[in-house]
């Protein structure tokens, strides 16, 4: 089989597939679970299906995740820089979307999916849909975002859970800065492919953008 034809073929089964991907703190599992409210569609929620993953992590094919797996969870923030963290991101060299099409291409196809995923970009969305309208990368105001963040790693325990023994507060900023450094490679691309970039800031409710989405999906179309 050809790639072209491949890709056809990947577009048609994927025909009743949408995206919210873009910047951690944007609300795309709020936004997903409001439109999974009003609409018969199946979630694939991207931090859940993550753990599975793990299993079917290859040194050769996923060479970035395989040592992210293997190094202790506190030094994966101490002791390096939000840029080195950032160009160390297993998704930022397409080693995890393979695992999301897997994923796809074994659910039923019977009514609409919503993939609700930070790690796709839109280099990896664009060849697979066939018009843009079927992606959105919502992107957090910084601010917004920090409130976001700060508020989800109040909690000790949770804080603890993703960064280990190490100085929460370091590692927060980190992570603020390298968050930053992926919504400004998702801006790039979704600019040089043409798909739908949304900024997020706290004005518009999650019903009018929820609104918003499930329109330019065409939700209510798919069969």
């Amino acid at each position: 089989m050809t790639r072209r034809s491949s890709l056809a073929d990947l577009r048609r089964r994927l025909a009743h597939v949408r995206w919210i991907a873009g910047g951690t703190g944007a609300g795309k599992s709020t936004v997903t679970q409001a439109l999974a409210e009003r609409h018969d569609v199946h979630v694939y929620d991207g931090d859940r299906a993550e753990l599975g993953y793990v299993k079917r992590c290859d040194p050769r094919r996923q060479p970035h995740l395989w040592a992210l797996l293997r190094t202790p969870t506190e030094d994966r923030w101490a002791g390096r820089t939000a840029e080195e963290i950032f160009h160390a991101m297993p998704s930022l060299h397409g080693e995890t979307f393979g695992f999301v099409l897997d994923d796809l291409l074994a659910l039923p196809a019977d009514r609409p999916v919503l993939v609700d995923d930070f790690r796709t970009l839109p280099s990896e969305v664009a060849p697979l849909v066939t018009r843009p309208q079927q992606a959105v990368f919502l992107l957090p105001a910084p601010e917004f975002r920090a409130r976001a963040l700060g508020a989800r790693f109040a909690d000790p325990a949770r804080a603890r859970a993703n960064w280990g023994d190490g100085d929460h507060a370091d590692a927060l900023a980190k992570r603020l800065a390298r968050d930053l450094l992926w919504d400004e490679e998702v801006r790039r691309q979704a600019r040089e492919l043409g798909l739908p970039v949304v900024h997020v800031d706290g004005s518009r409710s999650v019903a009018d953008l929820a609104a918003d989405l499930a329109a330019m999906f065409r939700l209510d179309q798919i069969t």
